[in-house]
Parts: structure tokens; C-alpha cells; sequence
């Protein structure tokens, strides 16, 4: 084992590094489609008495990619 391998030991086991993902969140209104840019405009827009906009009009979506499984099968893909 090359000493720069990114591989854990632990108690005789080998665990596996956790893998890369990127993550990309969007906040928008449920019925009017808008874009909050984050957290703190959509709770303003909930707590404007000028708006209707309710706490559960606010939809939250989180897009996971996963550059590369970990190999946990020890096999070759």
C-alpha cells in the first residue's frame, strides 16, 4: 500500500472514503415559481404582510452529483 492512498483502517476493517458529490439547493414558491436567492428572502416573503405567501408555499430542492461511486464491491467497473 502506497502511503498516499486515501484509505482508512480501522480495528482490521477498511472503511471507505466518502465520496465526492456536489450539491446544488434552490428555494422557490410552490404556486408563483419564484427564485429566492436563500433562506433569509423567503422567510422575508412569509413574514410581508403585502404577500399571501405561506410558510408551506415554500419549496425546497436539493440536486445531488456524485462524481464517482466508491469502488465497494471490489470489483472493476
Amino acid at each position: 500500500m502506497a502511503i498516499n492512498d486515501n484509505i482508512t483502517v480501522l480495528a482490521g476493517k477498511t472503511t471507505i472514503p466518502a465520496p465526492d458529490v456536489e450539491t446544488t439547493s434552490t428555494i422557490k414558491h410552490a404556486t408563483t415559481g419564484k427564485v429566492y436567492a436563500n433562506e433569509s428572502e423567503a422567510e422575508a416573503d412569509v413574514n410581508d404582510p403585502a404577500t399571501n405567501t405561506k410558510k408551506e408555499d415554500i419549496k425546497r430542492d436539493v440536486a445531488i452529483s456524485v462524481n464517482k461511486l466508491p469502488d465497494i464491491l471490489g470489483g472493476s467497473s
